[in-house]
């Protein structure tokens, strides 16, 4: 529950900071800045596998972030 509630805080304080409509990449780029104010360990951007078949077929999904 502090974990989660740590992420909503950081998200809100960027959505009040940067207010609606700016660029994916800038929302990233600040919620970065704001994890590790919290002291969240994150890991951005992560490729995940394409599964089909039992078969990697490719890389087609991307996670924003995954906090550990």
């Amino acid at each position: 529950q502090d974990l989660t509630q740590k992420i909503i805080a950081a998200a809100i304080e960027v959505h009040k900071n940067m207010g609606p409509g700016v660029l994916e990449t800038v929302y990233l780029n600040c919620l970065c800045f704001e994890f590790t104010l919290r002291g969240l360990l994150f890991e951005k951007q992560l490729e995940v596998p394409l599964l089909y078949k039992d078969q990697t077929v490719g890389c087609s999904f991307r996670l924003d972030f995954l906090i550990v």
